[in-house]
């Protein structure tokens, strides 16, 4: 059933390509990735296999790539996406060897793709567990590894009608917490060891590789500034009103989706709000001058990770919607991180806010206490961003000890 469930998504993707941009992306990288790997990788490399869905998987195993690219050259890298976001951009990714599509965990799909790419060792990243995948490189003898993976007892694997299977493929499972641990344990799987999780490792890099920003920078001058990141319509709705009535606060805002239709949505909320906005290209370009708006819009990707450097508070979005994304990213500059409603899947984010380090809102009136009481209280927005700091820092190590579990 499983099998014939991928060939009726297999083609269901094939008509959805029809109309969407984003299925289309997806069918034609699938349909070139047997011709890179064939061209890329030779009968007698020897090649280390990781596997991410998306963007945010991808930068929980970068860790464990550019370690095992400076240590043990020996291996070429074969780094595979399921998702266009991650695929589109991190395809030129010179971390790896080789970057493509994974194809759907069909039985033939699963034969030619191994037969082609034959990895040592492969290491899917968080929450991907293809059967099909998993239990054809087991018969292979390739050594697969879970990297930062999570567990809760409503996934399918723990229902009643669900199974164990996938996961008991694994040679080792690196998991992020005790209940991950114990659901594994209590099913009969004991290959676990709990690490936390490799993306604290990557954003402390991240902080140490920051760059300045000279227009971000001047834009925010002497003044306390609020650094909103992956931002959507809901977060809009809420924050900008309430910026547009502390005007001695600087607001930056880093929009989720960069497209001209979100840009002018924004603009319509601040004008609203008898606020103008100045765009980060514009300034770069000479267009514009860096004071010419009261907010700085971020429309270029790359940026925001070096940004929250001159926050005193970040704006995490998608917590309406999708699911709040990256909070160590800005926790770990040592500001305190405020978000969305939806986060409860997301454990750093919920250890944030059992430590301090993080606050949730669900309206303009929650947004407003929060913001209110660090405007307040200097000492309390001191000691959040604190906690947040010492979180993030206390808890790396993950990517050090899942890299000599497998490649030393």
């Amino acid at each position: 059933m499983y099998s014939i469930g991928l060939y009726i998504y297999t083609i269901g993707l094939v008509l959805a390509a029809i109309v969407s941009k984003k299925a289309r992306k997806m069918v034609e990288g699938i349909a070139q990735t047997y011709r890179i790997l064939k061209a890329e990788i030779k009968p007698e490399d020897k090649v280390a296999w990781f596997h991410a869905a998306s963007l945010g998987e991808f930068e929980q195993g970068r860790p464990l790539m550019e370690r095992l690219r400076k240590e043990h050259p020996e291996y070429k890298i074969l780094l595979t996406f399921f998702s266009p976001s991650g695929y589109e951009v991190r395809k030129n990714y010179e971390g790896a060897d080789v970057v493509c599509y994974l194809p759907t965990d069909t039985p033939g799909n699963t034969h030619s793709f191994l037969r082609l790419a034959h990895p040592e060792i492969a290491v899917f990243i968080k929450y991907e567990f293809w059967l099909n995948y998993l239990t054809l490189a087991h018969k292979k003898g390739i050594k697969l590894y879970s990297v930062s993976s999570i567990f809760r007892p409503t996934q399918y694997f723990f229902k009643w009608w669900g199974s164990t299977k996938a996961l008991r493929q694994f040679d080792h499972l690196f998991v992020q917490n005790e209940l991950s641990k114990q659901l594994l344990n209590e099913h009969g799987i004991d290959c676990v060891t709990v690490v936390g999780d490799t993306r604290l490792d990557r954003v402390i890099d991240i902080k140490n590789a920051a760059k300045d920003l000279p227009i971000v920078e001047k834009f925010v001058g002497d003044m306390p500034c609020a650094i909103v990141g992956s931002s959507w319509g809901p977060d809009e709705e809420i924050y900008i009103p309430y910026f547009a009535q502390h005007r001695d606060w600087k607001l930056i805002i880093a929009p989720h989706v960069i497209s001209e239709v979100h840009l002018k949505s924004i603009d319509k909320l601040l004008n609203a709000q008898g606020l103008t906005s100045v765009k980060y290209t514009d300034i770069e370009a000479g267009k514009a001058d860096v004071n010419s708006g009261d907010v700085l819009i971020v429309n270029c990707f790359g940026k925001l990770s070096s940004i929250y450097r001159y926050g005193k508070v970040a704006i995490v979005g998608g917590g309406f919607g999708v699911g709040i994304h990256n909070v160590p990213e800005a926790a770990v500059y040592g500001i305190p991180v405020l978000f969305g409603p939806n986060n409860h899947k997301f454990k750093e984010a919920q250890d944030l806010k059992a430590c301090g380090g993080s606050f949730e809102y669900t309206d303009v009136e929650s947004f407003a206490a929060i913001m209110d009481k660090f405007i307040a209280d200097p000492a309390a927005l001191a000691k959040a961003g604190e906690s947040a700091g010492k979180y993030i820092n206390g808890n790396a190590g993950a990517a050090d000890k899942c890299f000599n579990s497998i490649f030393n």
